[in-house]
């Protein structure tokens, strides 16, 4: 055994632990992450302190200007108006997600095996569409003329003529949630299914013995469980709800007028729409960016360590 002076093995020896176990197999991980995420971060950050047009794409130089594409983003009164959807969005797809995928999870529970695997996989299937083609499939739903959903309320009598759900400024908004839920709200379902397996059943049996109704098993015993799974899922669905564009892009492209401009839509309109401003879209982007973080910092700080006390 090689052993040094001191009695001690050579690093190369020494047992490893845990901790950097685990650090050096995600190592990998974490360099491509580097790589994918935090670049396009940091070269947006770059580009929303430059004068950043075409003019400048043709000549390679991107002259400093601070943080003046900050300031007429935050001046611009549109960027607020798409920030106004953006939170409009968000609390709508967010809280219904949470709220259907409870009880959708508590249903397929109840279901024997074989029921509920088949409904898993069923459930399953929106979230294996591409967003694009999620939001064109619901365009089609949506036609003023053509759409399936209209033909459908006209058939059964709920309505006599045809509603242009996305092409009315009150109604486009909240139309587009509806595809955006419909696709995202899969993930949810699954967590807190799998959440819901993980609740020994003798605490349901105990209180059944104890005389508790259905209502105080879920408020004593089933939220209690679930209240972690729905931290977590309250962070990440609103970092990619106030992220949204492939649905605004493929139903309303933004309109009627500026009724379905989000955050993420202002952003790729600045930036690619004459006179092509790619300094103040990345000034726009990395607001939005630093916004998301904001909200998962708060969510964790507060939500998340909460329920994990």
């Amino acid at each position: 055994m090689v052993m040094t002076r001191a009695g001690r093995r050579p690093w190369y020896r020494r047992e490893m632990s845990a901790r950097h176990f685990a650090l050096l197999l995600n190592l990998p991980t974490l360099l491509f992450l580097g790589v994918v995420l935090a670049y396009p971060v940091i070269y947006a950050g770059y580009l929303s302190v430059h004068r950043v047009g075409l003019a400048q794409l043709r000549r390679g130089e991107f002259p400093f200007n601070g943080l003046e594409n900050y300031g007429r983003v935050l001046e611009d009164p549109l960027f607020w108006v798409a920030i106004k959807n953006t939170l409009i969005f968000t609390f709508i797809t967010v809280g219904t997600e949470v709220i259907l995928a409870i009880a959708i999870a508590l249903l397929i529970n109840q279901t024997s095996v074989w029921t509920s695997r088949v409904t898993r996989f069923l459930i399953l299937l929106p979230y294996a569409i591409p967003p694009i083609c999620n939001g064109l499939i619901w365009s089609f739903l949506y036609s003023f003329q053509f759409g399936f959903l209209n033909r459908i309320l006209f058939s059964v009598g709920l309505i006599d003529q045809p509603i242009n759900w996305a092409g009315n400024p009150d109604t486009a908004l909240y139309a587009v949630t509806v595809p955006y839920i419909w696709r995202t709200l899969p993930f949810a379902i699954i967590l807190v299914h799998a959440a819901l397996q993980g609740i020994p059943r003798d605490l349901y049996e105990q209180a059944a013995i104890d005389g508790a109704n259905a209502w105080h098993r879920f408020r004593q015993i089933t939220w209690p469980m679930l209240q972690q799974i729905i931290a977590i899922i309250l962070i990440l669905r609103t970092a990619f709800a106030f992220a949204v564009f492939e649905e605004i892009l493929a139903i309303t492209q933004g309109g009627p007028g500026d009724a379905t401009w989000v955050a993420a839509w202002y952003s790729y309109k600045i930036t690619f729409s004459p006179p092509n401003n790619f300094g103040m879209g990345s000034a726009s982007a990395f607001i939005l960016t630093l916004m998301i973080a904001a909200i998962a910092l708060v969510y964790v700080r507060t939500v998340y360590r909460r329920v994990t006390l």
